[in-house]
């Protein structure tokens, strides 16, 4: 196994003498130039520029001996340039000598784009009057800039633009110019051309850039991609050693196994490597391949990035979300198993007492889908005046929050009922003062009743689904003109008390609205089907009419729990 680096000064080592030993092996076999050459006659100032000198034929047509037009020779040498140029001559304002156009001389045979005409046909034609867009970008002052200062102009960009008889058409075009002897040698290019507006649209839409290493001469190659990764100039690209800055400590192996194969003329596999950025960690994946020499030596190195940090901050994101919904369902675990062991220690279980009245109950509770315990509740217990208190409700919300409402209201009811000579309108009068003072507490609904020793049910609702009563295989809601607002919503209400006579067999069935509820149905709906399954369990004991009406109405998507309470007089 080769060795690896795993610091950035030793990964530097390690390249610069692998470097240094391709450059002495390449030395051996480099040719070597000894001086610079002497000036070749007539390439003297004032030499034409055909390279014809007195005595010699000029590549311009004239003979040897002849005199010749300069001018000719270097319009002569035009269709050599590998892109549109002319020969300018300046055409200057009388009277202020001010240069406002020019005069096309010469031109050669290649087109900018494919719409513009190539130069050649512009001879003895102004340039205002052939690039009519040129004036919008200032050219004419740039040009006239080059003779006046005599600096070349280079890479002088021009949003170039024109009106045509089949539409508009625009290209960013680039002109260097040189002053010749009072006239302009003037080229000009796209500034990118299809090829490479294809690449750089490619290399947005992957998020990806290449470069080359030359190992001999140092020179570094990015393209416009990999130095927009790198947030630097395309110009200022790396080196190798300052790549091996930027990584981060704990990926500099990484960096060094990718480059050290690379050094050996392998082509390593793709490899996933964190740099930073101005700051920033971003994390690239690159892949590469040396270029070899003839004598199986790397000289260069190619590398293709591609930009993950937006997948990895994705991932991250994803597994962060992933990681607090688990912890979000431990605790709401934890919530319903500690709520369920509070509900079974609160909730009454039925005494032998209330046997001994003549009355036989069943009770059940069923937790809604989301296994949220919730807010409902019953009491039934003998009072020490003799009577039943009956009573159900429900508590706003589900989870521990509602576990503790639920108590709350269930122990308030409770040592209200103690209070002699009270009927069920002053304690459900009571309950709601508690809650209407309490600024904490949410809305709640109940039904509180008493059944007297003539077996006479004298009750109080506060927005309560009314109980049923069964008897004689009828089944019926008992009447609600009584009913009063939600526990909560209107101080100082005082809420009337219904009277009901009870006869030995009946039932009566006490509910919350999580059985009856259904989404997009009415609740008078659900009341309507309960009281027909009601109906048909006459002669059932009061936990066999529990265990029929659960089989029909317990479904597995209930969004609301429910309590249950079923009183059968003997």
């Amino acid at each position: 196994m080769p060795f690896t680096p795993r610091d950035p000064d030793t990964l530097k080592l390690l390249i610069a003498r692998e470097v240094e030993g391709l450059r002495s092996a390449a030395r051996r076999n480099a040719g070597v130039r000894t001086a610079e050459p002497a000036e070749a006659p007539g390439t003297a100032a004032g030499a034409c520029a055909c390279g014809g000198g007195r005595d010699r034929a000029h590549s311009c047509g004239a003979a040897a001996g002849e005199e010749h037009d300069p001018w000719a020779c270097l319009c002569a040498t035009l269709p050599a340039i590998p892109v549109s140029a002319a020969l300018l001559v300046p055409v200057r304002e009388d009277g202020t000598g001010r240069t406002v156009d020019f005069t096309v001389r010469a031109g050669n045979h290649v087109r900018a784009a494919d719409w513009l005409e190539a130069p050649d046909r512009h001879a003895g034609r102004r340039l205002l009057e052939v690039q009519p867009g040129a004036a919008a970008g200032g050219l004419i002052d740039a040009l006239s800039g080059v003779l006046d200062s005599g600096r070349a102009l280079k890479a002088y960009a021009v949003d170039y633009t024109e009106h045509r008889m089949d539409g508009l058409h625009r290209t960013q075009l680039l002109y260097d110019a040189a002053s010749c002897g009072g006239n302009v040698l003037a080229t000009w290019r796209p500034a990118r051309n299809r090829t490479e507006l294809l690449s750089l649209d490619a290399q947005y839409i992957a998020s990806m850039g290449w470069g080359t290493w030359d190992l001999l001469s140092g020179a570094v190659t990015w393209s416009e991609g990999l130095a927009a990764i790198f947030r630097t100039e395309a110009g200022l690209a790396l080196s190798l050693a300052e790549l091996c800055d930027a990584v981060l400590l704990e990926d500099v192996w990484r960096l060094g196994r990718l480059l050290t194969g690379l050094l050996d003329g392998e082509e390593p596999p793709g490899v996933e490597i964190r740099f930073d950025v101005l700051g920033e960690i971003r994390t690239l994946h690159f892949v590469g391949h040396p270029v070899m020499a003839s004598d199986g030596l790397p000289w260069a190195l190619h590398l293709i990035a591609r930009d993950l940090t937006a997948q990895v901050r994705s991932r991250q994101r994803l597994a962060s979300s992933r990681r607090q919904g688990e912890r979000l369902a431990e605790e709401a675990a934890a919530e319903r198993r500690v709520a369920s062991v509070l509900r079974e220690a609160l909730l009454p279980t039925h005494s032998a007492e209330l046997a001994e009245s003549g009355l036989s109950v069943a009770t059940a509770y069923l937790p809604a889908e989301s296994e949220a315990v919730g807010g409902d509740w019953y009491k039934c217990r003998r009072l020490p005046d003799g009577r039943i208190l009956l009573a159900v409700g429900d508590a706003c919300g589900h989870g521990l929050d509602a576990v503790a409402r639920m108590a709350q209201q269930r122990h308030a009811l409770a040592g209200l009922a103690h209070a002699p000579g009270t009927d069920a309108g002053q304690l459900t009068t009571w309950l709601n003062e508690l809650l209407c003072a309490d600024p904490a507490a949410q809305t709640a609904t109940a039904i509180i009743g008493h059944i007297d020793r003539e077996r006479t049910l004298r009750w109080a609702c506060a927005g309560h689904p009314a109980p049923l009563l069964l008897r004689d295989g009828r089944a019926r809601p008992l009447g609600t003109a009584h009913r009063g607002p939600l526990f909560g919503l209107v101080p100082g209400h005082a809420y009337a008390t219904a009277t009901e006579p009870l006869r030995p067999g009946d039932l009566l069935l006490l509910y919350t609205d999580g059985l009856v509820e259904r989404r997009g149905e009415d609740i008078t709906e659900g009341i309507d089907a309960l009281t027909v399954a009601l109906a048909s369990c006459e002669g059932l004991t009061a936990q066999e009419t529990l265990d029929r009406v659960m089989d029909g109405f317990a479904v597995a998507d209930a969004e609301d729990d429910t309590c249950l309470v079923a009183l059968r007089l003997g």
